[in-house]
């Protein structure tokens, strides 16, 4: 899937691509037809980079209902030809889900695109789904034949069908369908098994029980021996087919090297004795890359006092994989000494603050400084911004927002706003909305108000339970409108409740 194309955040496309809660007013507020444009471009071409962390659907489907929109183009882009091209769930799951919504509205049209989409088209499972949830036991039941028919006779068939029945996000179509279909029956039957004989059948080489051949079998590989040259970076294995788990299973990737280091680390805490200690410091400077990240790893979550020196060797190695290891390990440390050498890292003066490792003490601050440390956070947080933007790649962002509203650091206010009107992810001006709601005195009336319409079901909570009830006409009517919606959940109807009855109380 290719990146998103997001619109500038004053323009009506890029506040609904964005999801902001002024992306609705303003196009309630819009021509019909330009309002109706944008809205199909945003639900056709999914604007997220991420659709695990961000919410889209529900926010795009009201927005559908407010403008009694047709569901031409959602149509359209179900059942072109790209369709049959392109299997990737994405391409079409966002549009799945603002049908599913508008469905549960009452909108017969969106159930039976589902209906028809779920029989046909590539994206089934997804569509099945949203079904799951909203169709009657005779809408599913019809369907069966169609699903059933994808799955091709013989024991091929039979295997795909069970992995389906186990995978399946919602049950219900399957288990009203077994009832009708021996073949359903015997699948569902037959899928508990097949996890119990994978977990059985597992394999790999395992360590002995000490130190040393722990951290040996740290640099050993699933399917064998790796030795250093395993980290080199080179090519894939061919074994490491789609069929056989993808790329992420190969135990020469970093990121195997990785989990292979923490599960040894893990069995380090169980045989290290004191006399060790030497043996896992030396592993820890100059072992090869699995002893080496598994040693650094023990050392840190035994709260080791060298520790500290290492990962800042260990930060300065040429291999880059062992300094995202390294960094990475610098954001689990806690406590005074592990504090004390953050602020050394982070601070312009005693450190390299625009380093690899000043970046990630900074983070560290962000996660479990102290309010002194707010400073050194904010200044983080705006020399994040001036280098890499509100987009920037990588969690750090989200880490040092949130930790400039743990520090209640009125300085980052600015920066905050800022990160609130332009970031592309809902999910990160979430975030932005929870530390402005902590250090922004205006935010009660200001941004809170634009929250209430919010994509975000934790951003719209969190401004129902700040929002100030009085001096703007819409909140009132909104948080009425929120709390006699059926499709709002449940964290949000009981902080609008409760708004709504104090807001009453103190009329009275």
């Amino acid at each position: 899937m290719f990146e998103p194309v997001i619109a500038p955040s004053a323009s009506l496309l890029g506040l609904l691509q964005r999801g902001r809660g002024d992306g609705q007013l303003h196009a309630l507020a819009a021509d019909r037809t330009e309002a109706i444009t944008a809205l199909e471009e945003c639900v056709t071409r999914d604007p997220r980079a991420d659709w695990q962390v961000e919410s889209r659907s529900l926010y795009y489907a009201r927005l559908y209902m407010e403008l009694e929109a047709p569901l031409d183009g959602i149509e359209d882009h179900l059942h072109s030809p790209e369709d049959l091209l392109d299997e990737d769930d994405t391409r079409t799951g966002l549009a799945l889900s603002v049908l599913g919504h508008l469905a549960a509205y009452g909108r017969r049209d969106a159930l039976l695109m589902l209906r028809e989409y779920a029989a046909t088209g590539t994206n089934w499972a997804w569509a099945l789904d949203e079904l799951a949830l909203r169709d009657d036991d005779r809408g599913l039941l019809l369907l069966g034949t169609a699903v059933l028919d994808r799955f091709a006779p013989g024991p091929e068939g039979d295997a795909e069908l069970r992995e389906t029945i186990r995978g399946a996000y919602e049950p219900r179509p399957w288990r009203l369908w077994a009832a009708y279909h021996p073949r359903v029956a015997a699948a569902s039957e037959q899928s508990p098994f097949d996890l119990w004989q994978r977990q059985l059948n597992r394999s790999g080489v395992t360590p002995g029980w000490s130190t040393a051949d722990v951290l040996a079998w740290a640099d050993q590989g699933e399917l064998g021996g790796l030795g250093a040259g395993a980290f080199a970076g080179g090519p894939a294995r061919p074994e490491a087919s789609r069929a056989g788990g993808g790329r992420g299973d190969d135990p020469a990737r970093p990121d195997a090297v990785d989990r292979r280091a923490a599960a040894a680390a893990r069995c380090l805490t169980a045989v290290v004795r004191p006399e060790d200690r030497p043996a896992l410091l030396e592993a820890a400077r100059d072992g090869l890359p699995g002893a080496r990240r598994a040693a650094l790893r023990h050392l840190v979550d035994q709260h080791d006092p060298a520790a500290a020196g290492l990962i800042e060797a260990a930060a300065a190695d040429v291999d880059d994989r062992l300094v995202r290891f390294a960094l990475e390990l610098l954001g689990r440390m806690r406590g005074p000494e592990a504090l004390d050498h953050a602020r050394r890292w982070a601070d312009p003066a005693t450190g390299g603050a625009d380093s690899a490792l000043g970046e990630a003490a900074v983070r560290l601050l962000a996660d479990a400084g102290e309010s002194a440390d707010g400073p050194l956070v904010v200044a983080g947080l705006r020399r994040w911004i001036s280098l890499h933007g509100v987009s920037g790649a990588g969690p750090g962002l989200g880490t040092l927002v949130d930790g400039a509203g743990r520090l209640a650091a009125a300085g980052a206010v600015p920066v905050l706003r800022h990160i609130y009107g332009e970031a592309a992810s809902s999910e990160l001006r979430g975030r932005a909305a929870r530390a402005l709601a902590v250090t922004d005195v205006h935010f009660p009336e200001g941004p809170a108000v634009e929250c209430l319409w919010d994509c975000e079901e934790s951003t719209r909570e969190l401004a129902a339970r700040h929002v100030a009830t009085t001096g703007d006409a819409r909140v009132l009517e909104r948080l009425r409108r929120l709390a006699a919606d059926p499709a709002e959940e449940a964290e949000v109807h009981a902080a609008v409740r409760g708004r709504l009855t104090a807001a009453r109380e103190r009329r009275r």
